[in-house]
């Protein structure tokens, strides 16, 4: 089954390395849930990145697991695995795997949901920002609306400098939803087709997954496991990192 039993008509999908997901990503979905009124953010663990050819440190498995240990007492978050890796060749005994393209999967996600229902694209800033190098990336917003969350402070000079070619964005305005600044503006491409574009300017979040595997490999060999604890981790995800000898 490749997607969950959906809550809601206002979704969000949410996809990553989640490598290992972290705290940063839950603050992410629940600053974008409560400022566009979303009823289900869908976490999809990628499985071949094509701007990754290296792929990801833990396995696909791995990964699923532990993204659904992080999200495991969140209302309205569900585990999607609509980015699961594809075999190009079923009968091939070494299996060999095509890329995954967010276009594709945001396509059949959208197919597969009830004709009412809204579907947005959840991105981090670093993700954004490649935006223009992705699979068909200047027709993304217009198949599913950007949520980009930003750094504080982010010029969004930049935010549109880079996007993809033929695209433009014009001038925003700010809607403060509880403690949760929103900015929407209006992205339009060549042919004249407007799509919204939804951007969180002022989440203070920096954490980074790749020092968070560096870290947690010392922090792991000498911790027995189940007593240890990393700040930017949910506990049950250390916990399975420990387990599973993740990282080392």
């Amino acid at each position: 089954m490749l997607q969950p039993v959906i809550k809601g008509t206002r979704i969000a999908f949410f996809g990553g390395s989640f490598d290992p997901p972290h705290r940063g990503h839950l603050a992410v979905a629940h600053a974008a849930q409560a400022a566009l009124d979303l009823e289900t953010v869908l976490f999809a663990p990628v499985g071949a990145q094509p701007l990754k050819p290296l792929g990801s440190t833990a396995s696909f498995e791995d990964r699923v697991a532990m993204t659904r240990l992080a999200i495991a007492n969140e209302p309205g978050f569900a585990l999607s695995l609509a980015d699961a890796p594809k075999m190009n060749d079923a009968s091939n005994l070494t299996p060999n795997y095509t890329p995954n393209y967010t276009f594709d999967t945001l396509v059949a996600l959208k197919r597969d949901l009830p004709a009412h229902s809204e579907l947005f694209c959840l991105l981090g800033a670093d993700s954004f920002l490649a935006l223009r190098h992705w699979h068909r990336g200047a027709e993304i917003p217009f198949i599913a609306p950007l949520i980009v969350a930003s750094r504080p402070g982010q010029n969004l000079a930049d935010l549109a400098a880079a996007l993809p070619a033929g695209l433009s964005l014009e001038p925003c305005f700010s809607s403060p939803v509880a403690a949760i600044e929103l900015r929407t503006c209006t992205l339009r491409n060549a042919a004249g087709a407007t799509a919204p574009f939804h951007l969180l300017p002022g989440l203070h979040i920096d954490i980074s997954a790749t020092a968070i595997r560096e870290e947690v490999q010392s922090e792991v060999a000498r911790i027995p496991a189940g007593e240890g604890h990393h700040s930017d981790l949910p506990d049950a995800v250390f916990d399975y990192i420990a387990a599973h000898n993740l990282y080392r």
